[in-house]
């Protein structure tokens, strides 16, 4: 009696899930011809056909669910096999600390986690969030591995004596969070004057620390709200209250009741994303500095 292999099961999930050997076929990346034939080699194993064809797609029986059921299990088990013996075979088994501040844990954090877990599964990296001054402070007193931090105009001159520092990102001038359907929205670049009137959402974080909120170079900004939490203060955008300047590199983690525009400031030469390590990195810390860097080259 022919028995199930593991690539028969694994299309027969697909099938059930996606409801088509075509819609299979695109997930899984074989020809709609091989997904036939380990269709087949499923129905030979189960004894009785698996799926009804139909004008549109195909309909699993009562035999086809029960076998996509238990492929799932079976799939699951085999995944862990592979992400255990990757584990054993990886040289990173080490544990890095990395801190970042708000903003870039929106999207480019999860990025490098990501793709960190799927190159190297031993690497375990604990996550710490805290404004950039903490972060050069902590890093130095080796409380944090890798920090993500802003170095750039209009912030201080960070101590980085001893430390080592890789540029992330180019600079930029940021962008403004806008409302959907404000005057603005819709304009790729617009420029400070254009900015003149409008009512602000800003920061309200410890003394000392950066602060998002009025754009930079504005005179005599109206700040309509002084609001901590970046959560809360992103609400007050899409209600209508006002708007406040983000990093660049939070865009992709925006809500999508908020858009953005570019702002033309010949004036401000705009903030660096970087990332901090001490000046002899380990080989963990080294691989996540590069994660960072492919994360931020990958959101371009």
């Amino acid at each position: 009696m022919a028995e199930f292999t593991v690539p028969a099961l694994r299309v027969v999930h697909a099938v059930v899930g996606t409801g088509s050997f075509t819609a299979a076929a695109d997930l899984l990346g074989y020809t709609q011809s091989a997904i036939s034939r380990q269709v087949a080699a499923a129905e030979s194993a189960a004894g009785m056909p698996l799926f009804v064809r139909k004008a549109r797609g195909v309909e699993a029986t009562r035999a086809g669910e029960a076998v996509a059921r238990r492929a799932a299990a079976v799939l699951a088990e085999l995944d862990a096999a592979d992400r255990e013996l990757a584990m054993l075979s990886d040289t990173l088994a080490e544990q890095v600390i990395l801190g970042a501040f708000p903003t870039a844990t929106w999207s480019l954090v999860p990025r490098t986690v990501a793709a960190l877990r799927s190159e190297h599964p031993a690497l375990v990296v604990e996550l710490h969030e805290a404004s950039t001054p903490a972060l050069v402070r902590q890093v130095s007193a080796g409380g944090v591995d890798v920090a993500v931090i802003a170095v750039g105009q209009g912030l201080p001159a960070y101590d980085l004596r001893g430390l080592r520092t890789v540029r992330l990102t180019t600079g930029g001038s940021g962008v403004v969070a806008i409302p959907r359907g404000h005057r603005l929205a819709g304009r790729s670049q617009v420029t400070v004057d254009d900015l003149a009137g409008e009512s602000w959402i800003a920061g309200a974080g410890l003394r000392g620390d950066p602060q998002f909120g009025a754009w930079p170079t504005l005179p005599q900004p109206r700040i309509a709200y002084r609001i901590h939490n970046w959560n809360a203060r992103l609400g007050f955008v899409a209600a209508g209250l006002g708007i406040t300047t983000v990093p660049e590199i939070a865009v992709p983690g925006l809500p999508a009741e908020v858009d953005t525009v570019g702002v033309h400031d010949p004036s401000w030469s705009g903030r660096t994303t970087t990332a901090v390590t001490k000046f002899e990195p380990t080989a963990g810390q080294r691989a996540v500095v590069a994660a960072l860097r492919d994360a931020v080259t990958g959101a371009g």
